[in-house]
C-alpha cells in the first residue's frame, strides 16, 4: 500500500499485516450460505415431527427451504462460515477507513 511515511508508520504497517491475515483467514473459508437454521415440528404443541428449515435473504428476496437432517451439519458449518466471512470483511473495511485517515493526516503535514 502507498502512503507518506510520517508518524504513524508502525500503525500502518501493523494495519496491513492485519489485512494480509483477514485475507488468508477470507481464502480458508469453503463454501458460504447466509441465513439461519431453525428446528421446527409438524405438530408444535406436542412437539411431534420435527424438520429443519434454513431461512434467508438473498438479492433483496427472502426464502426458506427444507434440510434433510443428514445436511444439518453442513449447513451450520456453511452459515458459520458465512458469519465469519462478514465478520472479517467489517473488520477489513474498518482497517481500511482507519489507514486511510492515518494516510490523509500524515500527508497533510
Amino acid at each position: 500500500m502507498l502512503c507518506l511515511p510520517g508518524m504513524n508508520a508502525q500503525r500502518l504497517a501493523k494495519i496491513e499485516k492485519d489485512i494480509e491475515t483477514i485475507k488468508s483467514r477470507i481464502a480458508e473459508l469453503a463454501i458460504l450460505r447466509p441465513g439461519s437454521l431453525t428446528r421446527q415440528h409438524k405438530d408444535p404443541k406436542q412437539r411431534m415431527g420435527a424438520y429443519y428449515q434454513v431461512s434467508y435473504t438473498h438479492r433483496m428476496r427472502s426464502r426458506t427451504a427444507y434440510v434433510r437432517a443428514e445436511a444439518v451439519a453442513e449447513v451450520r458449518r456453511q452459515i458459520r462460515d458465512y458469519k465469519k466471512l462478514k465478520a472479517l470483511v467489517e473488520r477489513w473495511v474498518a482497517l481500511g477507513i482507519e489507514y486511510s485517515a492515518l494516510c490523509m493526516k500524515s500527508g497533510s503535514r
